[in-house]
């Protein structure tokens, strides 16, 4: 016979954070609630777990039907759980993020959204639920992770310029930098594999692209190596 619980059980869901990066700029994926609660509102990509999943499967299924997404970088980032969160009943929700290459990736909304659209992080609409903490959280993380983890790799294509990089520094963590003291720093890690191959936008002198060695990063992680911007 099955066990009967004596108290109540919360719901449980996922919700995720995900960051792409375009034009110079940080962006996030939201997708508009094709149901009620909220419904026709922007909101993170989400929903509630399987009984006979585990939540990271969870977390995947759900930005793959929400929004398309698939193999994707994923991380847990911190538990939600105030007790008026989701006026429908009580809801813990277990946020994650996500980073994804903008130029490999078309979201496409299904199931329960109506729409999946990228918005710049300074243009963010208001959203449902306890949305914008869990973004603001995720912000906080990603800024943290980006300054002693090569984490920003994953958001950039996989051929890419050194001024690219510094963008993306920069719109990430929301400061400018100084370009001689960036190079200096980031290419004293030996981390990037130079290509026969420039890139080059409008008048602009061509720029050398680079490709980020995944595998020699793991080498020197493993012997001790510490990454920091």
């Amino acid at each position: 016979m099955p066990h009967t619980y004596k108290y109540p059980r919360p719901a449980l869901t996922v919700d995720c954070v995900v960051f792409g990066f375009d034009e110079g700029a940080l962006k996030i994926l939201l997708i508009k609630r094709g149901l009620a609660p909220f419904k026709g509102r922007w909101a993170l990509p989400g929903g509630f777990v399987r009984v006979d999943e585990e939540i990271d499967q969870a977390a995947r299924r759900e930005l793959e039907e929400e929004a398309g997404l698939r193999g994707v970088f994923l991380e847990q980032l911190y538990t939600f759980g105030a007790v008026r969160r989701d006026p429908r009943e009580r809801v813990v929700s277990v946020a994650y993020y996500a980073l994804v290459r903008q130029a490999d990736m078309s979201p496409a909304a299904a199931t329960d959204a109506d729409e999946a659209e990228w918005f710049e992080l300074t243009k963010v609409p208001s959203l449902a639920f306890d949305h914008a903490q869990i973004l603001e959280r995720a912000l906080k993380r990603l800024r943290a992770k980006l300054r002693y983890e090569p984490i920003g790799f994953e958001l950039l294509p996989a051929k890419f310029t050194l001024s690219q990089l510094q963008h993306l520094y920069e719109a990430v963590l929301g400061v400018g930098l100084d370009k001689r003291n960036f190079r200096k720093k980031i290419l004293s890690f030996k981390l990037l594999t130079p290509l026969d191959e420039t890139f080059s936008a409008g008048r602009q002198r061509p720029a050398q692209l680079f490709r980020f060695d995944t595998a020699r990063y793991e080498r020197l992680k493993n012997q001790g190596f510490h990454f920091e911007v």
